[in-house]
């Protein structure tokens, strides 16, 4: 079982936990990892975290958080098959992940069930589904706005009923590797004040490290992230972690105090567009402006709700317009967009008869032909309104507008990883938004299916494959481990002396500047000179971090956001660098991403080609599509290592995606392999 001693590394007395696994974050998938593994019968495994409270899984939703899984209702045909190819069919994705995520679907699902998450079902025990985004069935479910709040609660309790240890307030500050294997991770105490004879470190050496970290959500100040979910990828790729499809994010309409998707009910509902100056003068119905019809303009505001991702494939003449143009006014115009409830489009009388078919018969089999948005919200879903009475900072949308932007949401790229979640590391395995298991486009609530197939595969190769603890010589960790500690020290120290200098740039301040420009230049619209421009300040900010940063050794906050930021940094070299190798393959616009095309053309609707104000630049909306023959293959990056004091490198290869594998379901050969593998076959 996990033990702590003190151990003499690199010339400190440092606190060595010593375990089987250890799992870092507590959303979904991190506590799934962890039960998951006691019940495999490996008991042996320590949770560690910056803050058990925060996170995606405990803090984020939408009006009716969607859950993905296999069809368990109803006379409509579904199979693993048919799943795994609606999941392949994503692009880019590895048909064995496919089939993993389909293949475990209904069992992941059930046993949420199970531990207490109420997931709907009829008076004869059916799952009853509907139809989500990218979605040919009807196999999505949800509990209500907080669908991963409930897996995440249910799975902490089934964590603390087995007495798995959770340490909080730990920043991940690298992964301790020796020979391409994953043997350990230095944390700091992020709860403890920074002495640099005894340094807040803890080493935890261990034979597995499960890396539910989240995506890294420090990268874009438009963000619909919760605050306090940060991600840790940063040190996976210094660790020689290979990357894939890292350039593919999912970017939509949310708002921005505070931090809530707003797809479903509160676009169906049909509100009203509202940009103003940043002061709140000159209020403008904007979309009005470039969408003349208010019948058409109010039937894209509708198909929002469940059209929510921007989608370069509907932007030509779809849905997605609409998030061209809330970007035109707030990355080019430098205008603010507020959603207003309390007035029909065009401040007229509100009809169906305005709406196009599909709108109108939406609205009217649900009963919402009230006379206002806010009227039909209340009507169609009032818990959508009540959230924002209840969420601080309080907004009243029967009184009050509400401020939104086109927001990162999903990072559908991350970690490469097998059909069992391991990566290129041996002993590292990262799961949830951290693994790069999803294609350019998923179905809505795949993330969630996802994360627990994941969780549940890591965990059960580690508990019939990987059940040692680590060697009784523990030379090569604390070689290895001395490296880490000594290169925090050097950090940490530049840092103070720059603050005892007068250098007045904190590494908050870095972070602000990093993702302010990440939204402007790399995000939901992006050129090869806007890469070009963050690529290069990333690359500056990364080599002179040493020098340009200042922090007082006697100010914890920011002892911790040095380490932070040198994630951040290090995420955002690899993903730029990724970008621009993207646009240099002159490969069009796919997924959430709008690539500015010269030779390509405007959107047909929205009069995206005019210059109303002198900040338009109407060239930046010009794209072409992607062909379908990029569906085949997939970007993988890594960092390459580089001598100390040298500018680092990212290496990028393109390969392609494996196939969903051949079927084999032949029972004796099957049930044959299973008894020679010990249960993991593959």
């Amino acid at each position: 079982m996990a033990n702590t001693e003190v151990r003499t590394v690199g010339g400190l007395n440092l606190e060595v936990l010593t375990t089987n696994s250890v799992v870092i974050g507590t959303g979904s998938a991190g506590f799934c990892a962890a039960t998951r593994l006691v019940d495999f019968g490996q008991d042996d495994v320590v949770i560690v975290t910056d803050k058990t409270k925060a996170g995606t899984s405990r803090n984020a939703g939408s009006d009716k958080q969607t859950y993905y899984k296999l069809t368990l209702a109803g006379s409509e045909p579904d199979s693993v098959r048919e799943m795994a190819n609606t999941l392949f069919s994503g692009g880019a994705m590895d048909g064995d992940n496919a089939l993993a995520e389909a293949a475990l679907s209904a069992r992941a699902f059930l046993h949420l069930c199970d531990i207490g998450v109420p997931f709907p079902r009829n008076e004869y025990g059916e799952f009853v589904g509907y139809k989500t985004d990218h979605d040919p069935r009807q196999r999505a479910t949800s509990v209500g706005p907080y669908t991963s709040r409930s897996m995440v609660e249910a799975l902490e309790s089934e964590a603390n009923q087995q007495g798995i240890t959770v340490i909080s307030e730990c920043r991940v500050v690298d992964l301790i590797v020796a020979d391409q294997e994953v043997i350990g991770v230095l944390l700091l105490r992020r709860d403890r004040d920074w002495d640099p004879a005894d340094p807040p470190f803890l080493l935890v050496r261990c034979t597995n490290v499960v890396y539910a970290t989240g995506g890294p959500a420090m990268l874009y100040a438009n963000s619909v992230f919760p605050h306090g979910q940060w991600g840790a990828s940063g040190a996976g790729y210094r660790a020689g972690a290979v990357g894939k499809n890292v350039t593919e994010w999912q970017f939509g309409l949310a708002s921005v105090r505070p931090r809530w998707n707003v797809s479903g009910s509160y676009m169906q509902v049909v509100p009203r567009f509202i940009s103003t100056e940043p002061d709140g003068s000159d209020p403008r119905e904007f979309l009005l402006d470039a969408i003349g019809d208010r019948g058409r303009l109010a039937s894209l505001v509708f198909l929002k709700g469940y059209q929510w991702p921007f989608d370069i494939r509907k932007a030509r003449e779809g849905s997605s317009v609409i998030d061209l143009l809330v970007y035109r006014e707030t990355q080019l115009r430098g205008r603010r967009v507020y959603l207003d409830f309390m007035h029909n489009v065009a401040d007229q009388a509100f009809t169906l008869d305005d709406l196009e078919p599909e709108a109108r018969s939406y609205l009217e089999r649900a009963g919402a032909v009230q006379g206002s948005p806010i009227k039909r919200l209340m009507h169609m879903n009032r818990p959508a309104y009540d959230f924002y009475l209840e969420k601080g900072p309080k907004v009243d949308l029967a009184t009050e507008m509400l401020e939104v932007d086109v927001c990162a949401q999903h990072n559908n790229g991350g970690f490469a990883v097998d059909s069992w979640w391991r990566s290129n590391l041996e002993g590292f395995f990262p799961v949830g938004e951290a693994a790069g298991s999803h294609g350019v486009y998923r179905p809505g609530g795949s993330a969630l299916n996802s994360g627990q197939v994941g969780a549940t595969r890591a965990a059960e190769y580690i508990a019939k494959r990987r059940t040692q603890l680590p060697g009784d010589d523990s030379t090569a960790f604390e070689t290895a481990a001395a490296q880490r500690v000594a290169e925090a020290l050097e950090l940490v120290e530049a840092a103070a002396s720059n603050a005892a200098g007068g250098t007045q740039l904190t590494p908050l301040d870095l972070l602000r500047q990093l993702s302010e420009l990440m939204s402007v230049d790399a995000g939901p619209v992006r050129s090869t000179e806007s890469i070009d421009e963050v690529c290069s300040a990333v690359t500056q900010w990364l080599a002179e971090l040493p020098r340009i940063v200042a922090a007082a050794p006697d100010a914890r906050r920011l002892i911790d956001r040095i380490f932070l930021l040198r994630d951040a940094l290090t995420t955002a070299f690899v993903y730029t660098a990724a970008m621009q190798d993207f646009a240099g393959t002159n490969a069009g616009s796919r997924g959430s991403v709008l690539y500015s095309d010269d030779a390509g053309s405007f959107p047909v609707e929205g009069d995206l080609d005019q210059v109303r104000y002198a900040a338009d630049r109407p060239g930046v909306f010009k794209f072409r599509l992607s062909g379908p023959e990029l569906d085949a293959t997939t970007q993988e990056v890594r960092l390459i290592p580089t001598d100390r004091g040298e500018a680092p490198q990212v290496g990028i290869s393109w390969r392609a995606v494996r196939p969903i594998p051949s079927e084999n379901d032949f029972f004796e050969n099957v049930w044959r392999q299973y008894r020679q593998s010990g249960g993991v076959p593959g």
